[in-house]
């Protein structure tokens, strides 16, 4: 035991002071075997300088080289190859150019001029590629072109990993396939699954759309795509932008995530939400989480709100957009809500299904359904059907109202001038001397007309034999002051367009 430990410290110190071969401490790199028809020693060219001329072969681990003339270093364990240079490497990478320079030591490999790497699913052609054998990596810095499948792939630089037949292109990076065309500046693209990963600014060219992302990958095989980090998918009329966005370009379909925005410049509408189910091909679109419909009108927008949002195609093509539940809309001049809504590009009418109630000015209408008749990107017409009302605030306690079975509003510039009142038409009005209430006017007529100017009450037309009662203000009958059906539903009432996210129970 003890003659054992003694032998240790024994190797240990010669190892330190330099008597001991650094090969028995370490394995020595093992020595390129050659061949060749001429051999030649030439010590002009270097110190152990070989020249090896007619069908030069060198062999080193799993790694088979040739050429037409060479140079071997014995010294240096290393060569430099000339003329049709072919490296076989594994039987599984193959490698051609007009020079080479190899080190046997470090195995890695520098190949010059009309450069050709070549595996079981890729081709690449530059002027200058490096190699380690020892790693199975390649990497260019001036140019090559790739191709992989139906897929052409070019870069100004680029590296190659063997192992798991991946790609990492840089700087100009193109990807041209007969249905598209990418362009990135920094990409990744494994040659086995055919899946590209998008590690900057991308763009995705077609006939059909464009698809700009910064993360991401695209399946070139499925063309299926997870695109990240302000995507956008653009064609002539629609532009969908989001923070992710899954997307199927054979069937059109796709999946966006948070944020999202859908322009569609021919219905002149927007389409907002946090989540979104979309059908390129079908032209639909299912929004939730926070959907909004913005309606483009001349003078500004229409902003309404819903818990859940549709966009379809009837069967001449036209665009119909549904929303459901706790629907509230915002207009500079008109504000609403209802349960659903319904709009069709065919008839640019919007309407409103469930208890609507809208607001223009200081006039709150509702009835148990309504339409919004839309020309020239402007409201045209209101028309209220079953159950009309209109209520005005006099003051706190105190409120003027109409009420028929069916109204039409009139729009001229988008200013309320007009409502014609049909079928049982009931009025409560508080008449004034100047500033001062002075009685209630109640009057009944089967239809009337009522005229506003700036949104308030300058004249009511009554037809048909009408029956009014005007009372004094102490006077008037509690049951005489409402009318049946009567509800004020302010609180509703959404102040600006971002109060429509908020739902106030009445």
């Amino acid at each position: 035991m003890l003659g054992n430990y003694r032998r240790v410290i024994l190797i240990f110190s010669l190892a330190v002071s330099g008597i001991l071969p650094f090969r028995l401490l370490s394995q020595a790199p093992q020595q390129i075997q050659y061949d060749a028809e001429d051999i030649e020693f030439d010590k002009r060219i270097a110190s152990g300088a070989y020249r090896l001329l007619r069908h030069v072969i060198f062999r080193h681990k799993n790694t088979t080289m040739y050429c037409d003339s060479a140079y071997f270093y014995a010294a240096e364990n290393s060569l430099e190859a000339f003329s049709n240079v072919h490296i076989n490497h594994a039987d599984s990478t193959q490698i051609y150019g007009d020079y080479l320079f190899y080190d046997g030591n470090t195995r890695k490999a520098k190949i010059k001029k009309n450069v050709s790497l070549n595996t079981f699913s890729t081709s690449l052609k530059s002027q200058s590629l490096e190699y380690d054998l020892q790693n199975n990596i390649g990497y260019y810095t001036h140019h090559a072109d790739i191709i992989s499948g139906e897929n052409k792939l070019k870069s100004r630089v680029g590296i190659y990993y063997s192992r798991t037949s991946d790609y990492v292109f840089r700087d100009s990076v193109v990807v041209i396939n007969p249905e598209y065309t990418i362009y990135s500046d920094t990409l990744r693209y494994n040659t086995v699954s055919h899946i590209a990963y998008f590690i900057g600014p991308t763009n995705i060219v077609s006939d059909t759309n464009t698809i700009y992302c910064e993360s991401g990958w695209y399946n070139t095989r499925t063309n299926i795509s997870f695109l990240k980090k302000n995507t956008r998918i653009e064609n002539p009329v629609r532009t969908l932008t989001s923070d992710s966005i899954y997307y199927e370009r054979e069937t059109g379909y796709g999946e966006a995530f948070s944020t999202i925005t859908l322009v569609d410049r021919d219905q002149n509408v927007i389409l907002k939400g946090d989540y979104a189910r979309i059908n390129e091909q079908n032209e639909t679109a299912l929004l939730t989480d926070s959907a909004l419909f913005i309606y483009i009108t001349r003078d500004d927008s229409v902003y309404i709100h819903a818990d859940t949002l549709r966009m379809d195609s009837d069967s001449a093509g036209k665009k119909e957009f549904r929303l459901y539940y706790r629907v509230k809309l915002f207009k500079s001049n008109m504000q609403g809500k209802c349960d659903s809504l319904f709009y069709s590009s065919s008839d640019s009418i919007i309407r409103l299904f469930y208890s609507p109630v809208l607001w223009s000015g200081e006039n709150q209408l509702s009835s148990e359904y309504i339409e919004i008749h839309i020309q020239n990107q402007q409201i045209h017409e209101l028309h209220m059907r079953q159950l009309a009302f209109i209520v005005n605030q006099e003051d706190s306690v105190r409120f003027n109202q109409v009420k028929g079975k069916s109204m039409v509003c009139h729009f001229r510039n988008n200013d309320l001038y007009r409502i014609d009142v049909f079928g049982n038409g009931q009025t409560v009005y508080y008449a004034k001397d100047k500033e001062d209430i002075i009685g209630i006017n109640k009057a009944e007529s089967s239809n009337l007309i009522i005229f506003l100017k700036d949104n308030k009450v300058e004249e009511i037309r009554f037809i048909n034999k009408p029956q009014a009662s005007l009372y004094p203000l102490e006077l008037a009958p509690p049951e005489e002051v409402i009318l049946k059906d009567f509800k004020w539903s302010q609180k509703a009432r959404p102040l600006n367009k971002e109060d429509i996210f908020n739902w106030v129970p009445e």
